[in-house]
Formats: structure tokens, C-alpha cells, sequence
């Protein structure tokens, strides 16, 4: 049997290895997270044609190109500085919610920096709910960009058949799936940073009740 003194040592070295771990693994995990919404954001392939499109294209969220029934060249349109060339207002909101999920995956990685000069669980925390509001912002941006397809550029390329949440002879592309997935990431990712916060919190109680116990036996 060890003594009382040297078996908290040894879990407290363990809990603190451990700890540290999980804590590098939620921080290359949040920076592979922030790429993926970065892409989700700028890439146009949310949605595109299929065999049976009257055109070939493709739109994102604010960039699309659409093909031209004779040449089948694609002419593409859409600015993110330019609402006016969004064909939809709901890809306009669709655009704004997602740029803002992007932007709070940005903020939690700039809070890293945090680490050097507060405590560690506090800066999970502050992360944790930056990403939750991260993947609430996503929800809505991938909840509210079926209600454009009704678009009459959407309708053009995918079929007269196109309505809203109907996408008629179009298909679903990888960014729109890369968003949906990235909504679970954010999600655990968050429940994560919460476990974290609450471990950092346990191991400073570790601390101050070693440095009670090693103050009484002095």
C-alpha cells in the first residue's frame, strides 16, 4: 500500500497527463473544425445539377454558375460584398448565419491565446459557448437555404418542378453535407470543451487540497 501522500501525487500526475491530452486533441480537432466552416462558407457546391438538369451548374451560398444551354459554357455570378447579386433572400440570410458560425470558430481559436494569461477552465468554457454558438448558427443557415430554391435561377437549372425545400432534378453537394456534418463536430467539440473546463476546475481543487495537506504535515 502507498501512502496517502504518494498515491495522490500519482493521480494527480495521471489526471494532469491526461487532462493535457484531451486538451491537444480539442485543439487540433477546433482548428480542423475552423477550415471546414471556412470552406463551407466560400465553396459553391451546396447544390448542382444531375443528369437530368435542363443546365449543368451549381450554387453555394452566394456564388453560382449556371450553364448555357447551347455552348455549355457556365456563367457565374455572386459576391458575398454584393447582396444584389445573390439570387435569393433567403441564401442572403442562409450566407449571414454560416459567415457568423465561421467568425465564432475564429473567435474561439484567437481565445487560445487566453491560455497564457487566464485559467484554463474559464477559457474552455468561453470556447465551449462559442461553439455551441457556433453550431446553433449553422443549424439556421442550413435550415433556412432550402427556401430558395424557388429562385428563379435555382428554377432555371434544376427544373420548373424547383420549389422551396423541393429541389426538383438538382442534387445535393458535398459542401451542403460538409455543413450538416459540421453541425455534430461543433456540437461535440463544445460538450467537450465543457468536460475540460469542469476537469481543470477538479484539478485546481486537487492543488489546493495537496497544498493543505503538505502544509499540515509541515
Amino acid at each position: 500500500m502507498l501512502p496517502a501522500q504518494e498515491a495522490a501525487k500519482i493521480y494527480h500526475t495521471n489526471y494532469v497527463r491526461n487532462a493535457r491530452a484531451m486538451g491537444v486533441l480539442w485543439t487540433v480537432f477546433t482548428i480542423t473544425f475552423a477550415v471546414i466552416t471556412m470552406v463551407v462558407f466560400i465553396q459553391p457546391y451546396w447544390i448542382g445539377d444531375s443528369v437530368h438538369t435542363p443546365q449543368a451548374g451549381y450554387f453555394g451560398l452566394f456564388h453560382y454558375c449556371i450553364g448555357n444551354a447551347l455552348t455549355s459554357e457556365l456563367t457565374c455570378k455572386g459576391s458575398a460584398l454584393d447582396f444584389g447579386s445573390i439570387p435569393s433572400g433567403a441564401f442572403k440570410t442562409a450566407m449571414f448565419f454560416v459567415g457568423i458560425s465561421t467568425l465564432l470558430v475564429v473567435a474561439c481559436i484567437v481565445c487560445f491565446s487566453l491560455f497564457f494569461f487566464c485559467n484554463a477552465g474559464s477559457v474552455y468554457k468561453i470556447c465551449a459557448w462559442l461553439q455551441l454558438a457556433s453550431s446553433t448558427c449553422m443549424v439556421i443557415g442550413c435550415m433556412i437555404y432550402p427556401d430558395g430554391w424557388d429562385s428563379d435561377e435555382v428554377k432555371r437549372m434544376c427544373g420548373q418542378r424547383t420549389d422551396k425545400y423541393t429541389l426538383g432534378n438538382c442534387t445535393v453537394r458535398w459542401a451542403y453535407i460538409l455543413a450538416i456534418i459540421s453541425i455534430m463536430d461543433s456540437l461535440i467539440l463544445s460538450f467537450l470543451a465543457f468536460s475540460l473546463g469542469s476537469r481543470q476546475d477538479k484539478l485546481l481543487n486537487v492543488i489546493v487540497s495537496t497544498l493543505d495537506t503538505n502544509a499540515v504535515f509541515l
